[in-house]
C-alpha cells in the first residue's frame, strides 16, 4: 500500500486551516474575556443602583428612605392620558420610589379617566389609562378612588362596580372614609365625592348626567357625623376640587366649596390637611387664622401654568405625585417632582 504524499499545494491548506483553527480560538478566548468585563461592569452597576431593574444611584433611594413614617401612602390624580406625556415615566416613578417606601396603598383622587370618563368596567380606557400604565410590581396595593369632574362626564357607576373586574380598585361608595393604624399611629382618611356639591355641575345635567341625581344634603350631614366621631392621631380629608387655589376655573366652584365643605372641616377642629386635585399643578396654602392646610396635588401626567395667591406658601408647575407619611407625633406631605425630587414638604405636630 503506498503511502499517501502531500504536495505543496496540500501543506498549504494544512497550514491555513491550522492558523484559521487559533485565529477562531483566539477570538472566542477575546469574546469571553470582553463578555466577562460586560458582566462586572453591569454587576457594578446594578450594586451601585441599588439592586436589579433600577438605575436610580443609591444615594437618591438613601434620601426617598426619609420620607418613610409608620404610615405611608401615596397621592396621585388628574391621570389619564393613555400613558402620554409624563403619565407613564411618573408611573414607573412611583413603582421605583415603592420598592424603598413601600406604601400602603395609592388615594387616586379623581379624574382618573379624561376626558368623558368610562362608558362600562370594559371600556379600553380602564387598560390604556390604568391598568397598562400602574403595571409596577410596587403598584399592585389598593388603590382608593374618588370621583372627579372628568368621571362625571360617563358612567360613574361603572368607576364604583370595576372594583368587582380588579382586586386592587377599592372603592366602595361614592364617599367613604378609611382608618389607617400601623405601630400605633392612626391615620382616618375621609374621601368626598365633590362634583355633586357645586351648582355648576350639578346644574348641567346634559353634559354630567349622574351629578345632578346625587343627594349633596346627605353627604354633607355624613361628613359632619364623620368628623364628629373621628379621633385618630391624624386626619385628612380628600376630594378633587379645590376649597382655596389658584385657576382660571369658575370662581364658583371654589365658593361652593367654601360654603359647603368648609365650615364643617372647621367645626371638630381635628382635620390637619384638605387635599385635592382638579388644577394641574403643586399649591400649598394657608389661611390666617386656619389651621388647616389646603394642598392642591398636581397632574401625574400633565401639568398647567400657576401662581401664587392669598394664602400661597408654595406652588410649582412641576406635574408628579404627593407621599403621605405619618407617625404618631408628625404628619408630613411630599410633593414629589418627576424626577424623584421632593419639591415641597407640608409639616404638621403634636
Amino acid at each position: 500500500m503506498k503511502k499517501k504524499k502531500f504536495g505543496v499545494c496540500g501543506r498549504n491548506k494544512i497550514a491555513v486551516l491550522s492558523m484559521a483553527a487559533m485565529m477562531l480560538l483566539g477570538g472566542l478566548n477575546l469574546q469571553a474575556q470582553k463578555s466577562n468585563v460586560a458582566s462586572v461592569n453591569a454587576n457594578a452597576a446594578v450594586a451601585a443602583a441599588g439592586g436589579p431593574g433600577n438605575t436610580t444611584p443609591e444615594t437618591v433611594r438613601s434620601e426617598w428612605k426619609k420620607l418613610k413614617g409608620d404610615i405611608t401612602l401615596y397621592m396621585a390624580n388628574d391621570l389619564g392620558r393613555n400613558g402620554y406625556y409624563d403619565q407613564k415615566p411618573i408611573a414607573e416613578l412611583m413603582g421605583e420610589m415603592g420598592e424603598v417606601l413601600g406604601p400602603e396603598c395609592v388615594l387616586a383622587v379623581g379624574d382618573i379617566h379624561h376626558f368623558n370618563g368610562v362608558a362600562s368596567v370594559n371600556d379600553p380606557l380602564w387598560m390604556t389609562n390604568f391598568e397598562q400604565v400602574y403595571s409596577h410590581p410596587e403598584l399592585m396595593l389598593d388603590w382608593f378612588p374618588v370621583l372627579g369632574n372628568h368621571e362625571y362626564r360617563g358612567n360613574t357607576q361603572a368607576v364604583l362596580d370595576y372594583g368587582k373586574v380588579s382586586r386592587r380598585w377599592m372603592m366602595p361608595a361614592r364617599y367613604y372614609t378609611k382608618v389607617f393604624n400601623k405601630k400605633g399611629t392612626t391615620l382616618r382618611v375621609v374621601f368626598l365625592d365633590t362634583t355633586p356639591l357645586i351648582d355648576r355641575y350639578q346644574q348641567n345635567s346634559d353634559v354630567y348626567p349622574d351629578a345632578c341625581k346625587q343627594n349633596m344634603k346627605a353627604e354633607l350631614d355624613w361628613l359632619d357625623n364623620t368628623l364628629k366621631n373621628a379621633k385618630e392621631d391624624w386626619v385628612i380629608v380628600v376630594g378633587h376640587h379645590p376649597i382655596y387655589a389658584y385657576t382660571d376655573k369658575a370662581e364658583s366652584e371654589r365658593t361652593d366649596m367654601q360654603t359647603r365643605v368648609f365650615p364643617i372641616l372647621k367645626r371638630y377642629k381635628n382635620v390637619a390637611i384638605y387635599a385635592c386635585g382638579h388644577i394641574h399643578n403643586f399649591q400649598h396654602i394657608k389661611m390666617k387664622g386656619d389651621d388647616i392646610d389646603y394642598v392642591v396635588n398636581t397632574s401625574a401626567s400633565l401639568a398647567r401654568p400657576v401662581q401664587a395667591v392669598k394664602g400661597t406658601v408654595f406652588c410649582s408647575s412641576d406635574d408628579g405625585f404627593s407621599v403621605i407619611s405619618a407617625s404618631k407625633k408628625h404628619l408630613n406631605m411630599y410633593m414629589i417632582d418627576k424626577e424623584g425630587k421632593v419639591i415641597h414638604e407640608i409639616q404638621k405636630s403634636k
